[in-house]
């Protein structure tokens, strides 16, 4: 593969693939790029997708990280921001989230009404009832535990490139199934991540993959993904090779 150095340190265009940093996990050094891909609408067949555009740039022994957006984009498993009507139990729950600088994050009352419509309001009562408690006494991370897969939920981001900010991106439906697809049909091994500026999830990986899910985390936890203006929803990995230390003179 050819290389051409663009302005932006660090990053590299190889074609139809926008080269990231590589990643060194375990003492194992894995490079990536992000794949280009046209701008998805809702409803696209992710297969058409992924042979048009990482077909032709894989090889053996890579494998893939799906955003869980594209995958729902395309499975149309979204909702308008005019379809979602806040009640009373999502505006209480979001004066209790963290915020976090430039992420909307579940400040917005609409996702947050979306997650309930989702895991429905006994669980998210529930949930908000026993992570109120523990989190008084130092432990985090129950509500979204008990809430269950509502925390892939993305969207109602005004940042976001349009339409997508007027929509609200539920958890693909049947993540195991897809990526069983994908490598049945490709034959890449895949996973399919849920990546922000806060963590990254590994919600599902093929039978096939290359790495454990502790690892894909870690490769991946940059979060390199881009899905606005970038469009490189698709990261492809490759093992490389480690650098061979330096000799010391005698």
């Amino acid at each position: 593969m050819s290389t051409t150095t663009e302005s932006a340190p660090g990053a590299t265009h190889l074609g139809p693939l926008r080269e990231l940093p590589p990643m060194t996990v375990g003492g194992r050094v894995f490079e990536r790029w992000g794949v280009r891909t046209h701008k998805v609408e809702f409803g696209e067949d992710l297969m058409g997708v992924l042979r048009r555009h990482v077909a032709p740039v894989v090889q053996p022994g890579d494998w893939l990280a799906l955003s869980e957006k594209v995958v729902s984009v395309c499975q149309n498993n979204v909702r308008h921001i005019s379809t979602v009507q806040e009640r009373w139990l999502a505006k209480l729950i979001v004066k209790g989230v963290t915020k976090y600088p430039k992420d909307i994050a579940w400040s917005h009352p609409k996702k947050m009404q979306a997650a309930i419509d989702m895991a429905g309001y006994p669980r998210m009562i529930a949930a908000t009832f026993f992570g109120a408690i523990t989190r008084a006494v130092g432990i985090r991370g129950v509500f979204w535990r008990i809430a269950g897969r509502v925390s892939e939920i993305d969207g109602f981001n005004p940042d976001a490139m349009w339409p997508y900010s007027e929509y609200c991106v539920l958890p693909p439906i049947d993540p195991d199934g897809v990526g069983r697809t994908v490598e049945g049909e490709l034959g890449v091994p895949t996973t399919i991540i849920d990546g922000n500026n806060i963590d990254v999830k590994i919600i599902s990986t093929s039978p096939g993959f290359l790495v454990s899910k502790a690892d894909a985390r870690l490769i991946l936890l940059d979060n390199p993904m881009g899905q606005d203006d970038e469009m490189t929803p698709v990261i492809l990995v490759r093992e490389g090779h480690a650098a061979e230390p330096a000799r010391q003179r005698p």
